[in-house]
């Protein structure tokens, strides 16, 4: 499962105000009164996401969304030092304007914002990165033979990456140049688990509905043989009503998908569709309300549950939980339960028994059991993770889970307790740069993590008695 970056564009608002009271005293025989009372002072403004927070080196000009909280009607975005024309959308979003020249050579760029005095002051700061590439989502082929890797690519187009897995030493080697994923980016990708299909979603732009900013999931077919794509349709977001894809997942059966639309300042939904068993071409049939700002969705192993993450932004998010009805695909509420603040994404173990939910904001992760009967989740906890978790995956035989950390640049590792499904942290590994998601081999022998900021992929064994994980090298994008 994994998160782009793009996926945490939620948004809550918060009210606050500054308010000057002046009490004139009017004059009469004697001496005039006035009363100044000291404005109520402004408060700090905090950054939790920035989007998008990777583009292509010589870009374009481009529109910098920043989410947070306590932003003013006169906050000021602050990229790599300077300030550039910021517009106040609410108390939890600001754009802004970030020219071409800004963005010209690799490197990194610091974000902050900064509110006026009295009080105000800047806020924490995250991370932008100028690249040749930004990899942003890895999906592994239920077989172990091959791998794909969605990366942004700004004016020049997105595209997924394919390479051929070593069964004995887990390098990936290059099947041969990308395909594109038709628009100026590719924020996820996923395979359908009989292996025949790939799905790539382009996420759009949640406040811009014009040139293609509504996002789209492409689908391609998959050569058996040589692990080759090749594109055979899209559907394409029409709107605020159906925009803004973030996630896609697929029933074991390959029979259903869902994909979570974020929709703009009001709580997103589900989209449900049919699969075309020849040609993996997507129908709908329905929306579903989610929660507010879904940014991922997951099914459980048996393909009878579906879960949303909703990152919900200043506040703590939930998880939206479904039944999926085994002939339609269509899918029932049956209720949401909270997760930590900033949740991005899910994975469950291969049993159905537990679950696990990344939170990017409050540095932890959530775990649940999973009620075999309803799919109802109920929580045992959080753990600590490294800065910034963002996607997490259990190994095949449900022994370990692994966290990639966004602002940390690692992997947490965890062994996970079979009877109760609580996790014990086994230590951390080093990736590269902003890692974003993270992918086990069938086998249990390999792990593969995308690192957005350096472009790269890092290849790692798995030591199956005590889950620790060993570099086995870098491939780039």
């Amino acid at each position: 499962m994994v998160m782009k970056s793009e996926a945490l564009r939620t948004r809550t608002l918060t009210i606050l105000g500054i308010v000057s009271l002046v009490i004139l005293a009017a004059c009469g025989g004697g001496t005039a009164s006035t009363t100044n009372p000291t404005p109520t002072p402004g408060l700090a403004p905090t950054i939790i996401t920035i989007s998008p927070n990777a583009i292509l080196a010589g870009g374009s000009p481009f529109i910098l969304t920043v989410t947070g909280t306590n932003f003013a009607a006169a906050s000021m975005v602050y990229f790599g030092g300077a300030a550039f024309p910021t517009t106040f959308v609410n108390s939890t979003q600001l754009t802004a304007a970030i020219p071409a020249v800004s963005i010209a050579s690799p490197g990194t760029m610091a974000v902050t914002v900064t509110n006026p005095a009295p009080g105000g002051g800047s806020s924490n700061s995250l991370t932008f990165t100028i690249t040749t590439g930004a990899v942003q989502s890895i999906a592994l082929d239920p077989a172990g033979k091959f791998a794909y890797v969605a990366s942004l690519g700004g004016d020049a187009g997105g595209y997924v990456s394919m390479y051929t897995i070593n069964p004995i030493t887990g390098v990936l080697a290059s099947i041969g140049p990308p395909v594109s994923s038709g628009e100026e980016g590719a924020d996820f990708v996923t395979l359908d688990p009989l292996g025949k299909f790939a799905y790539v979603v382009i996420p759009g732009d949640v406040w811009d509905y014009t040139n293609d900013a509504d996002g789209s999931v492409s689908w391609y077919t998959i050569n058996p043989t040589t692990g080759a794509l090749t594109s055979t349709g899209a559907i394409y977001g029409t709107g605020r009503d159906f925009c803004c894809f973030n996630s896609v997942a697929v029933v074991p059966s390959g029979k259903f998908a869902y994909v979570v639309n974020e929709n703009a300042g009001s709580p997103g939904d589900v989209s449900m569709y049919t699969i075309n068993a020849m040609t993996g071409a997507l129908t709908s049939t329905g929306t579903i309300a989610a929660g507010t700002g879904p940014v991922s969705v997951a099914v459980d192993p048996a393909g009878k549950f579906a879960y949303v993450v909703n990152a919900n932004a200043g506040s703590a998010g939930s998880v939206s939980m479904y039944t999926i009805n085994a002939t339609t695909g269509a899918l029932t509420s049956t209720g949401a339960i909270a997760a930590g603040t900033g949740p991005v994404s899910m994975a469950a173990d291969p049993a159905g028994k537990f679950a696990y939910v990344t939170n990017s904001t409050s540095n932890n992760v959530s775990m649940y059991t999973i009620d075999g009967a309803t799919g109802a989740l109920t929580s045992i906890g959080t753990i600590p993770a490294g800065a910034a978790p963002v996607s997490v995956a259990v190994d095949p035989s449900g022994k370990f889970a692994y966290v990639t950390n966004f602002g940390s640049n690692d992997i947490s590792m965890y062994a996970i307790d079979a009877t109760t499904g609580t996790l014990t942290s086994i230590g951390t590994m080093a990736a590269g740069s902003t890692p974003t998601s993270i992918a086990i081999h069938p086998s249990g022998k390999f792990a593969y993590v995308t690192n957005s900021g350096s472009n790269n992929v890092s290849m790692f064994n798995i030591d199956t008695s005590t889950g620790a994980l060993t570099l086995i090298g870098t491939i780039s994008s």
